[in-house]
């Protein structure tokens, strides 16, 4: 048999996409949400919040040099790390709560994804008109007006990355300062690299990635829908009244004809691509757009709007059957939503309680493992400990430090050289390391409890932390 010429494709070429501008309540709120959340993120690094000495003054740092991290009030340690685990756990509860209730709408409007996504359609569509001017000088040979178009396009994008880029390192450093350094073309190698990756990542995923992030990569596309159920909100089309379609000329004289008129805009408007007559699918990310241009058209022919809504199951198979649609609490007030609502308030509960009533001292103890002990030429037994002393206050202390426990027991303790077994000093804002040793006589059992106290004489700050000595196998 002769092989065959034609050339199977089994993948086939992603189809760019051109929205289309529209006007409406849910393309005003998208508008307010990217002015609030691009502003928060640009500004938020050069609010100022007195810690008093010693400390920084920027209201949020992650500062990576210190190992601390700073939220106005807050001041997290490395060995707090149990407050970032239930920052998460919050952060995934509120989403899953809110797509329980709304269904998408943190894709629609806030996610960085989508924010920045608008930002540069709105400058593609400033720079080269609407959806099919776009189109025509996609399409067209390249000249001059295609070049000076696609190029003020592609520098203003990258403009923007470039300040999404040096924004996100001012939360790791302190802004004023580094905004002179960079003002100033003295800007640390690191801290460059982070700009331009970040710069070119935002360049590639707003400005050509797009929806296939939300597509493709993004992960809660696919796991969506279990979080969904009937009485969740979801962008729904009246298909009882819009069915079947036909052209606006045509209604007068089909009897049969729905309310859509088949305009195909809610379509061209769609920042994914779908069309919503089809049904709900993953794709969608509930922005509300198709609603803003289905119902311009409605109120332009004289019909009433909402064949494109938000809406949940339930209430469109009370629709369909003739019923009443119970009012807006039905929706909100439902076990899952109480389920969600009891995890965040547990969640933030202990989180609240635990700063406050977080000790500004702490101490950690840990006896060497190898060897447990050592016997010395007299008979007696020598243990030694490492200790880290927390100082989270903005001055330097002097810590005493005991032990109980164990009878006739001598203590030495080596930081920087030799010190005065009862006065350990620790500066600001730090953590003091020092290496223990306990001597003692053998004692009667093998392995005594012993309880370390370290006390500071002025405040009377105080922690007590157990551990072992060991005098035989």
């Amino acid at each position: 048999m002769g092989q065959s010429s034609e050339t199977i494709q089994y993948f086939a070429k992603q189809e760019k996409i051109y929205p289309k501008r529209v006007w409406g309540r849910y393309r005003k709120v998208k508008w307010l949400v990217m002015v609030l959340t691009l502003a928060v993120y640009y500004l938020a690094p050069f609010i100022r919040w007195d810690r008093g000495p010693n400390a920084p003054d920027q209201a949020i740092l992650i500062d990576m040099v210190e190992r601390r991290g700073y939220f106005f009030f807050i001041e997290i340690w490395p060995q707090e790390v149990y407050y970032l685990t239930g920052i998460l756990i919050l952060a995934a509860v509120a989403l899953f709560f809110v797509t329980s209730l709304a269904g998408r709408v943190w894709c629609g409007y806030t996610c960085p994804q989508t924010v920045w996504t608008d930002l540069f359609v709105w400058v593609e569509r400033i720079v080269q008109g609407d959806r099919n001017a776009r189109k025509k000088l996609d399409e067209s040979p390249w000249g001059l007006e295609k070049i000076w178009k696609k190029g003020v396009t592609h520098f203003v994008w990258l403009v923007i990355g470039l300040l999404t880029g040096g924004a996100w390192v001012f939360y790791f450093n302190d802004a004023p300062t580094l905004l002179d350094h960079i003002l100033h073309f003295d800007v640390p190698t690191d801290v460059l690299g982070w700009i331009l990756a970040l710069t070119f990542s935002t360049y590639l995923m707003a400005g050509f990635a797009r929806e296939q992030v939300c597509t493709y990569m993004c992960p809660y596309a696919r796991f969506q829908s279990a979080m969904f159920d009937r009485d969740t909100l979801i962008i729904s089309y009246d298909e009882q009244r819009g069915e079947k379609r036909g052209k606006l000329k045509e209604k007068e004289t089909n009897a049969d004809q729905g309310d859509c008129v088949d305009c195909s805009l809610c379509v061209q408007v769609c920042p994914v691509g779908i069309d919503i007559r089809d049904g709900l699918q993953y794709q969608c990310i509930a922005c509300g757009l198709c609603v803003d241009a289905c119902n311009n058209v409605m109120e332009k022919i004289g019909l009433p709007k909402g064949l494109i809504r938000y809406d949940t199951t339930t209430n469109q198979e009370i629709r369909d059957a003739g019923g009443k649609v119970p009012g807006a609490m039905a929706h909100i007030l439902r076990l899952r939503t109480f389920y969600y609502i009891a995890i965040m308030a547990l969640v933030g509960g202990i989180m609240l309680y635990s700063l406050l009533t977080r000790a500004p001292l702490e101490l950690h103890v840990m006896h060497d493992r190898n060897p447990l002990f050592v016997k010395l030429s007299n008979g007696d037994i020598r243990n030694g400990y490492e200790l880290k002393i927390l100082n989270k206050t903005r001055e330097d202390r002097v810590y005493r430090l005991s032990v109980a426990g164990i009878e006739n027991a001598v203590m030495e303790a080596k930081g920087a050289g030799v010190l005065n077994t009862l006065a350990l000093p620790v500066f600001a804002d730090s953590v003091g390391h020092f290496r223990l040793f306990i001597t003692a006589p053998k004692q009667g059992e093998n392995r005594a409890e012993i309880i370390f106290t370290l006390q500071e004489a002025m405040t009377e700050e105080a922690d007590r932390v157990k551990s072992i000595f060991v005098s035989a196998r």
